[in-house]
């Protein structure tokens, strides 16, 4: 299977809750789309720094995130992250990689928004069982 990449709307929640509180123009909230890699073998959402610096995310913490190649790399984690894909959302943290490094889209925010890879057709899909919101197991 060749790399997959899905068109991802990324959305800085901390904006959204001041628009809901009329703080800030709806206008105001930082956003963008991203052609994003899925990649079921990473974790986390994982953006750059250029998307970092457009979006301003809330930094949480410093990680190390070990990388395909088996190397560490010590990376900011940003909070307040909302992505949409069709009519799936979710809101998580994400890793920030150094320069324009491949933006990533990792297996726990896939299976929050419960979407699937179909691999013929080398796409992500909003799961055909659950086509109008996702649904989540509990136990």
């Amino acid at each position: 299977m060749g790399a997959i990449y899905a068109d991802i709307e990324l959305i800085n929640n901390d904006d959204l809750a001041f628009a809901r509180r009329k703080v800030i123009d709806p206008e105001e909230v930082r956003k963008m789309f991203v052609n994003i890699r899925v990649d079921t073998g990473a974790d986390m959402l994982c953006i750059n720094e250029r998307i970092q610096e457009q979006l301003q995310f809330p930094i949480l913490e410093k990680r190390k995130a070990q990388l395909a190649n088996g190397s560490f790399l010590e990376c900011e984690v940003a909070s307040s992250v909302e992505l949409r894909f069709k009519n799936r959302r979710t809101i998580c943290n994400a890793m920030i990689l150094p320069g324009d490094a491949e933006p990533l889209l990792g297996c726990i925010p896939l299976e929050d928004m419960d979407v699937l890879i179909h691999p013929l057709r080398q796409e992500l899909l909003v799961n055909p069982d659950h086509p109008y919101f996702a649904q989540m197991k509990v136990k």
